[in-house]
């Protein structure tokens, strides 16, 4: 196996564990075994430990998304929205309702002050999807203030909502807010604006 493919599964496991279990929940040891790697590889890759892990697992979340994100924008932030939400449909409901979204999971938790790197990368990954977003509903009609407050509700309800569904062990609430978010896209956009297609 290439180095790159070991490196690779490592941090594609990581993301799994981290969004199933969160960072502070989750050794060295067992993201390794979750990975199917070694356990001194893992130190060989990552030299800083767990953090330098998560951190990589959280870029590559964020990567993921900003790729999905960027492929369904360009039809418009309807379509945007409806694909931010069925990527997150599908991890939770393939998952059983165990899985959620690692970038969350590091940010809500505990971190030494001085071992900060997984929460900047999710405080990175939150700011790439909101810009995103933004910019979407700016070139689609929407005025520049109103673009970057519904960005950043789209992500945080998505995110909030993501938690609730676990806990419910339901999908309704996802549903629910995303026809709530779809409202409000079409009316900061204003009347006609971005239809479905």
């Amino acid at each position: 196996m290439a180095q790159s493919d070991a490196r690779d599964r490592l941090v594609a496991g990581a993301a799994d564990m981290l969004r199933r279990r969160g960072l502070n929940a989750t050794s060295v040891r067992e993201l390794a075994k979750h990975s199917g790697a070694p356990l001194g590889s893992t130190y060989h890759y990552f030299p800083g430990g767990k953090s330098q892990l998560a951190a990589e697992a959280v870029r590559l979340a964020d990567a993921l998304t900003v790729r999905k994100l960027t492929a369904e924008l360009s039809a418009g932030p309807v379509d945007g929205l409806r694909a931010f939400v069925g990527m997150w449909r599908k991890i939770v409901v393939d998952s059983d309702f165990q899985a959620g979204c690692p970038v969350l999971a590091v940010s809500v938790e505990d971190q030494p002050d001085e071992d900060d790197e997984p929460r900047r990368a999710a405080a990175e990954a939150f700011g790439h999807w909101t810009v995103l977003l933004a910019d979407a509903l700016r070139e689609h009609g929407a005025a520049e203030d109103a673009a970057e407050r519904t960005a950043t509700l789209i992500v945080a309800a998505i995110e909030g909502t993501v938690a609730l569904c676990r806990a419910q062990r339901s999908i309704r609430p996802l549903d629910q807010t995303a026809e709530a978010l779809e409202n409000i896209v079409r009316s900061v956009l204003g009347a006609g604006a971005d239809q479905p297609n």
